[in-house]
């Protein structure tokens, strides 16, 4: 395999376009990093009322069936879409060694998501929810949400435009195909099921397949680039291979839209077969993934002691690969029928989701929010702060609910166990696994903290000197009257 090198982009298109991705980046990380702190305030909330169902009972606005998906929403409309798209904009300005396009746009549609957001969220928790997996927004929230993305989408695929470099480096092929996903399946999606909404068991099969395309597609290209770009980047090494990254991208798109339909379901006999078949044949590009990384990392893993950006790059790495092998091992009908409908499947999409996904991010934002801001700087202490409470916390989270959701599938397939006495044998394992949520939730209070920090540096810095300015007298020559 030839070895492609590492982007290293001119000094002055680096400074050029981190000057124009300054502001609309600023908002959409920290906007991103308020929305993810209150979403895990929600599941911590949702996590504590399932083994103790007295927990702030008397209030209708956050019994568990509403906190819930809130937490579930939060997390990915508020945090990782936002998070995605920042990251997105900076690496197609930087790869193309171009400013943004259009920052203004960026900002206010920054802000039209966040109100979006915050409607959606507001209808959740009021009870207005369509009650999809990952979709319960109330249908009126969602055209926001829609137009705000657009307004960045214009921005991105101006930036791409206007690109100064003509070769494409494998983290934009990532980039542009996740910018066209979304707006596809979220749109067909919530026309389909909310606004002319389908009838009977194939409202399931769009909600299943909106869900996959979402998590599975979407977000794994989003963080596939982010992985491709920061792994050569902060290793100093090149990447592996260019051409084992692009049969990942390519065996990706083609197996990973056909997953999410279980076995058994109420659907024609094919849907679940082609499922299970896009599920395991989406052991492929994990293979190609973990190998190309693994080349890629070859001799520098304990850099991870020493620079936390590394660290959480590399828990995505690892975590994209368990989660894969978890999502493809229990797609086989034989599995599915003892894990189905257990905790083991949200232990896999919390792996996905936060552990890959997540940490992902957190990485390349620690990476880039410096470069941002000049002379700012983020507190080593709280980063790696960050990063213990949410790897422990992922793992914490993650390992009880498979454990658990292993025993619980056991004692669902013997008829004569009673459903009551099944649910009493996972709460141990839920217990623990709200320790996970609530080391999340310190970890995700620390990246806003560290935000806060530096904008109170980057303020504190700029407005001093104005300070000192007005109000020190300039000195009097010698005989003036004072």
């Amino acid at each position: 395999m030839s070895a492609l090198p590492a982007p290293q982009p001119a000094l002055a298109a680096s400074a050029e376009s981190d000057a124009s991705c300054r502001v609309p980046l600023l908002v959409l990380f920290v906007s991103a990093a308020l929305w993810l702190a209150l979403g895990s305030v929600f599941s911590l909330i949702a996590s504590i009322k399932f083994h103790a169902p007295a927990f702030l009972a008397g209030n209708g606005w956050l019994t568990y069936g509403r906190v819930l998906p809130a937490g579930a929403n939060a997390l990915l409309y508020g945090f990782a879409l936002p998070a995605g798209l920042g990251v997105a904009l900076w690496l197609l300005a930087r790869l193309g060694r171009t400013p943004l396009a259009w920052p203004g746009l960026v900002v206010v549609a920054a802000l039209f998501w966040n109100f979006g957001v915050a409607t959606g969220l507001l209808g959740i928790l009021g009870g207005d929810t369509t009650g999809f997996a990952w979709l319960e927004m109330p249908r009126y929230a969602w055209p926001l949400l829609f137009t705000a993305y657009l307004g960045i989408g214009v921005s991105a695929l101006l930036t791409f435009y206007r690109r100064r470099v003509s070769g494409l480096y494998v983290s934009q092929w990532f980039l542009l195909a996740a910018l066209f996903w979304f707006p596809w399946v979220y749109s067909t999606a919530n026309v389909l099921l909310t606004c002319v909404p389908v009838r009977g068991v194939v409202q399931a099969a769009v909600a299943w397949w909106f869900a996959n395309n979402l998590g599975t597609v979407c977000l794994g290209f989003f963080g596939l680039a982010a992985i491709f770009y920061f792994l050569p980047k902060l290793t100093g090494r090149p990447l592996h291979s260019l051409y084992l990254a692009m049969f990942a991208f390519w065996t990706l798109a083609l197996f990973g839209s056909w997953m999410g339909v279980a076995p058994g379901s109420p659907l024609p006999a094919w849907m679940p077969a082609v499922s299970t078949a896009g599920a395991v044949l989406c052991l492929i590009p994990l293979l190609a993934v973990a190998v190309n990384c693994g080349h890629t990392l070859a001799g520098e893993t304990a850099r991870w002691k020493s620079d936390t950006s590394f660290a959480f790059i590399l828990f995505g790495v690892a975590a994209w690969t368990v989660a894969g092998v978890l999502g493809a091992v229990t797609a086989i009908p034989e599995v599915s029928a003892l894990t189905h409908f257990t905790w083991l499947e949200r232990a896999q999409s919390q792996l996905f989701v936060f552990g890959f996904f997540a940490m992902t991010m957190f990485g390349a934002v620690y990476h880039i929010v410096p470069r941002l801001v000049p002379g700012g700087a983020l507190c080593p202490k709280m980063m790696r702060l960050h990063f213990w409470c949410a790897a422990l916390g992922t793992i914490a989270l993650v390992l009880p609910l498979a454990v658990g959701g292993v025993v619980q599938g056991l004692a669902l397939n013997q008829p004569d166990t009673a459903f009551t006495d099944t649910m009493k044998l996972t709460l141990p394992y839920l217990r623990v696994s709200t320790l996970g949520d609530l080391l999340i939730a310190v970890g995700n209070v620390t990246l806003v903290v560290n935000f806060g920090y530096l904008l109170g540096n980057c303020c504190r810095a700029c407005c001093v000197p104005a300070w000192k300015a007005v109000t020190t007298r300039p000195p009097q020559p010698a005989g003036a009257t004072p």
